[in-house]
């Protein structure tokens, strides 16, 4: 028990380490690229790697069931306890700068796109997801990617005009900068951000397990163990990162919404598409990974507290009320939880 403990703390010592390197990385490059497309792009994928690897194991190991379920937990936590704790920082003390409410009316694209994804994963699940759902998650994906990426160049050629009509304009760092060439700052930024995803993909894997192993040993139930402690384990460097960036006021605060609305979507796309292609490769081009009762159960609720999470964001700013309401949904989803079927051999 010792040892895994041990362990366990050493590894959430690393990924702490990792996830400020991240942060860091994420904050310096947004002065570059956009608080929203470094948040919803690069912080996203960086943070959902040991995810990806985990759906990649499963799926292509015929753990279906498992590699779906990784997914579906992981936005049921972020959407509600993630964005609960990251509006409790950036509105309270807790933060360097608390902002009375975080803005969220420029994430149009984002919320659109996430109720979408959410809504449509649904629906093609109802028949299983086979080769063709595969490309689809991968098209949608690529789109948001295509999307995001128009949306940050049109963003940045505003600023340029309004510079250019009026010399004296003070830009804010959140706004984004003009800069030609890497400078040494963003040089600095770009390492750190390399070292923070490399610390988060190699330590994210052993401290799950060492969670995971501490977690029985102490007797926690399966249930607990998968419901509650797995999903929180395998989140904690995004949530890590969110909480640095949310101290650091209104900047840092857009970057960690932008990183939980592109890593949410992210997993109704890529990870869904990385999913279908594990089981294309584990049982042929047609395998098809079929709708069990507990996915179904599954799916339809984090369908529906998704829903719930983005009406609350169709608003220009969301503060501490919003963070009260979307625990209160964690803590319902998880009694939710105990009352579905239990059968947790998601094959």
């Amino acid at each position: 028990m010792a040892e895994n403990l041990l362990t366990m703390l050493l590894w959430l010592a690393e990924l702490t380490g990792a996830s400020f390197l991240l942060s860091y990385g994420a904050e310096h490059l947004s002065k570059k690229y956009g608080a929203k497309f470094v948040g919803r792009t690069l912080l996203s994928i960086a943070t959902t790697l040991p995810e990806i690897a985990i759906v990649i194991y499963a799926a292509a190991d015929g753990l279906y069931g498992t590699a779906i379920g990784a997914g579906l937990g992981s936005n049921l936590l972020m959407m509600t306890l993630g964005l609960a704790i990251m509006l409790l920082i950036a509105t309270t003390r807790l933060s360097k700068a608390p902002l009375k409410g975080v803005e969220v009316a420029t994430f149009k694209l984002d919320k659109i796109f996430l109720l979408a994804t959410a809504v449509i994963s649904a629906v093609l699940f109802l028949d299983g997801y086979n080769f063709i759902d595969g490309f689809i998650f991968a098209g949608m994906f690529g789109a948001y990617l295509v999307l995001a990426l128009l949306e940050m160049k049109a963003e940045n050629k505003a600023k340029k005009e309004v510079e250019v009509g009026d010399p004296h304009k003070v830009v804010k760092v959140s706004d984004g900068l003009t800069e030609k060439g890497p400078s040494k700052e963003m040089v600095k930024a770009m390492l750190a951000f390399a070292a923070g995803t490399a610390g988060i993909f190699f330590g994210a894997s052993p401290f799950i397990e060492s969670l995971q192993g501490f977690s029985l040993e102490v007797g926690v139930s399966v249930i607990i163990l998968a419901v509650i402690i797995s999903p929180i384990a395998g989140e904690m460097p995004e949530k890590i990162s969110m909480m640095f960036l949310a101290r650091k006021g209104a900047a840092g605060a857009s970057i960690a919404v932008a990183n939980v609305l592109g890593s949410k979507i992210l997993n109704n796309t890529l990870l869904l598409a990385v999913a279908v292609f594990g089981a294309m490769y584990h049982g042929g081009f047609y395998a098809s990974i079929a709708l069990n009762p507990i996915l179904e159960y599954q799916m339809i609720l984090v369908t529906l507290v998704t829903i719930g999470a983005m009406i609350m964001m169709f608003k220009k700013k969301i503060g501490l009320k919003v963070g009260i309401i979307l625990a209160a949904m964690y803590i319902i989803s998880m009694f939710i939880q105990f009352l579905l079927p239990q059968d947790l051999t998601l094959h």
